[in-house]
């Protein structure tokens, strides 16, 4: 029933959320309940289904071979499952280590990057950076345009799972059709870049 009721929801206002579903199930259940009590009551007493219950602890000598080896492993199966789960929940598994790095226009989207500039004229554009390595990290950002290599932002430091963003500025001193401009991301340590994205600039 509780598929039947969720694809009810989805077609409702109220959509498949966690209180619609909540409710939803409650209701049917406190229905369902009520219908089978109404129903059972209305049976001759002889007849209603009455559950009982009987645990006998058994004697272990008296147990077969087979039965006492199918006990051990059934007992040894459940502390392994146990000591599984409370390893799982004490040590949480560690997700992939990354990081983002992105550039965007400077309205914060991902486009309105600067193409046609002339010489000396700044193009704008906002880098962000984002730490997903599970420990801090210094990043380094720079900027590279074939022969010409701009100072190095940074130190940028950031715990995991925290973001850098700022506006940073390119400028190329004389005419180039096509130029290649690199921003590369560097972690502290790196000889090689960890990152690197550009974009094709026309400077005339």
């Amino acid at each position: 029933m509780a598929p039947l009721i969720g694809l009810g929801l989805n077609y409702s206002p109220w959509g498949i959320r966690l209180a619609p579903i909540l409710l939803s199930l409650i209701v049917f259940i406190l229905c369902m309940g009520a219908t089978a009590f109404f129903r059972r009551d209305r049976l001759p007493r002889e007849d209603r289904f009455c559950p009982t219950f009987e645990f006998e602890v058994p004697i272990w000598r008296e147990q077969p071979v087979l039965d006492k080896v199918l006990s051990i492993a059934l007992i040894a199966a459940i502390l392994f499952a146990a000591g599984s789960i409370c390893y799982v929940a004490a040590v949480p598994k560690t997700g992939e280590k990354f990081t983002e790095f992105y550039i965007l226009g400077m309205d914060g989207k991902a486009e309105g990057y600067p193409r046609e500039l002339a010489a000396e004229e700044e193009g704008e554009v906002i880098a962000g950076v984002v730490n997903h390595e599970y420990r801090q990290e210094k990043y380094f950002v720079e900027i590279k345009m074939d022969d010409l290599t701009l100072p190095r932002k940074g130190p940028i430091t950031l715990g995991h799972e925290k973001k850098w963003e700022e506006a940073v500025t390119f400028s190329y001193p004389g005419a180039r059709e096509n130029l290649k401009v690199e921003f590369l991301l560097y972690r502290e340590g790196d000889e090689k870049p960890y990152r690197s994205l550009h974009l094709w600039v026309n400077v005339k």
